[in-house]
């Protein structure tokens, strides 16, 4: 008796749960004069989850090899939670017999471990020392120790789970903090994928988000956005099917998905068991929804070794919480990319504005000034400059209502390529061949009214003209025209040795041989239009004479 008092009291000193299941199995052995003791607890249908044994030294275990699961006289309690005392367990008729390198065993008792009305587990005692078999008072004793282990048991659990509330409180303050701060999204998820798995005792944990079409993944595929844990490296940034993976069915359902092995489940994508990799990855998996507007459109997937205890109702419900908080985060960042377009195009808007009312008015004020000054000149050499001035001025006027079309047009990076910011790529791109920038002005709307198929045509006959120019012209200045009206119209200029010379510009007898003329004019009659190569006389265009290619196309209907 007093021996099992002092097991009682030390019992309820105990808070962390192995220490006090090991307390329960070491506390049985020494009450009862054993060899042999184990706690077996109760898991999912009807099977025995974890297997802790007392008297078997590691390298036994090692030989045994897998624990039971709970057949035969194991599974007997489980199916029928009583005390049950044997003197010849070999002779019971579940006996279902040891496997290879377990030593012998002949007398057992067992009882089960009650925590509040549930059964946790099964007590298994064997051969009591001295060859003698176990009796009433051992049935006694050891039915005591249960019912006080059931309620160190029922400490442990709360006092964890506690403790597992409170590191998630933690976890969440942190999340938001982050969320608050103006973190960027991926950063919080990171976080939010490496909390959730250390509150939930996970050794994996991923983000997976639809995958965009456009990046080769196809529809109906979820991409590992974030990795964390054990084989992260690995599956960073690959797809599953949104049919046909854990994932893809919460991300479906809005619904939590949870499962004992992934490795047996048919629902699971090979990727989340492991056998992509040849390793046993998963085993208990369990994925939430990460819910953005109206929809599950992601998930949160956690998982453990295969091996290892399933996730519980309340991990499940703590994993949830975390998905909101990354539904959150992409939310806020989707608003945040939103509302800094959105200043982008009202800045771009009143510089546009500015232009107009201050620059181009004061503009025009000066030349229409300076063209009726001409008339007062009396020096034709002088108003001869001035009106060149005049010209200039309206040319500088072209050129900024340009860039004003430009600022306001739609092209602007979020809705797809740009024509505009595409022509002044390919014009600097060009210029390293050059040595020198040619000039661009773009007129009317470019980014609006030329479809795609059509714009790829116009940038692609920019860079065969302007490479023409730097292979023969030996040109000093270009300058590259692209205008929009009713059709897409095309100028390239230079002021190389002309068509004339030997390796002369743009349209050249080089050019032609090339085939980088018939290739403009291919393309030009591919949408019903023409290209024309001409020479420049001194004084026109950039001047000095050279090469003028003209490429125009009508636009579609």
């Amino acid at each position: 008796m007093r021996g099992l008092l002092d097991a009682v009291m030390s019992l309820g000193r105990g808070l962390e749960l192995p220490q006090v299941l090991r307390g329960i199995v070491e506390a049985a052995v020494t009450l009862t004069d054993a060899e042999y003791g184990a706690l077996g607890v109760v898991g999912d249908r009807q099977k025995l989850s974890e297997f802790l044994t007392v008297g078997m030294s590691e390298e036994l275990e090692a030989r045994i090899g897998r624990t039971p699961c709970g057949r035969g006289i194991l599974g007997e309690l489980i199916t029928n939670p009583v005390p049950l005392r044997l003197t010849d367990l070999s002779r019971h008729p579940h006996s279902y017999g040891f496997p290879a390198n377990h030593p012998p065993m002949r007398t057992f008792l067992g009882v089960p471990v009650r925590v509040r009305d549930e059964v946790f587990g099964n007590l298994y005692l064997t051969e009591k020392r001295g060859g003698a078999a176990f009796d009433e008072d051992d049935e006694a004793v050891l039915t005591t120790l249960s019912i006080a282990a059931g309620v160190a048991i029922d400490n442990a659990r709360m006092y964890h789970e506690s403790r597992r509330r409170e590191r998630w409180l933690e976890a969440l303050g942190e999340i938001t903090r982050s969320l608050l701060s103006g973190t960027d999204a991926g950063e919080v998820l990171h976080l939010i994928a490496e909390r959730a798995m250390e509150v939930a005792s996970a050794d994996h944990a991923a983000v997976l988000l639809p995958a965009e079409p456009a990046a080769g993944n196809g529809p109906g595929l979820l991409t590992v956005e974030v990795a964390h844990g054990h084989g992260a490296s690995r599956i960073d940034g690959l797809a599953v099917p949104a049919d046909g993976s854990l994932a893809g069915l919460a991300a479906r359902t809005g619904k939590p998905v949870a499962s004992a092995d992934a490795r047996e489940d048919p629902r699971a994508h090979p990727m989340e068991a492991g056998e992509e990799h040849g390793e046993d990855l998963c085993g208990p998996t369990v994925s939430v929804p990460l819910q953005r507007d109206a929809g599950a459109s992601g998930a949160l997937r956690l998982s453990r070794l295969a091996g290892r205890p399933a996730f519980d109702d309340t991990e499940v419900k703590l994993i949830s919480g975390f998905a909101d908080q990354a539904a959150i985060a992409l939310e806020l960042a989707r608003r945040r990319a939103e509302s800094e377009d959105l200043a982008v195009l009202h800045d771009r808007d009143r510089i546009a504005r500015d232009l107009h009312d201050l620059a181009i008015q004061r503009l025009f004020a000066t030349g229409m000034t300076l063209q009726s000054a001409t008339r007062l000149i009396d020096r034709p050499e002088a108003a001869e400059r001035v009106g060149r001035a005049v010209g200039d001025l309206d040319t500088t006027i072209q050129i900024i209502r340009s860039t004003i079309f430009g600022l306001r047009a739609t092209g602007d990076g979020t809705s797809g390529p740009s024509l505009r910011r595409s022509m002044a790529e390919t014009a600097q791109a060009a210029g390293r061949t050059l040595g020198f920038p040619p000039s661009l002005r773009i007129e009317g709307p470019v980014d609006t009214n030329v479809p795609g198929e059509l714009a790829e045509q116009v940038l692609a006959v920019t860079a065969e003209a302007l490479s023409n120019v730097a292979r023969h012209a030996r040109a000093r200045r270009v300058e590259v025209v692209l205008s929009v009206g009713d059709e897409v119209t095309l100028s390239v200029t230079d002021d190389g040795v002309g068509l004339g010379a030997a390796g002369s510009g743009a349209g050249s007898g080089a050019a032609r041989r090339s085939g980088g003329l018939a290739n403009m004019r291919s393309r030009a009659e591919l949408h019903g239009g023409g290209c024309v190569v001409s020479s420049v006389g001194a004084g026109d265009g950039v001047g000095g004479g050279g090469t003028r290619v003209v490429w125009r196309a009508p636009l579609p209907e």
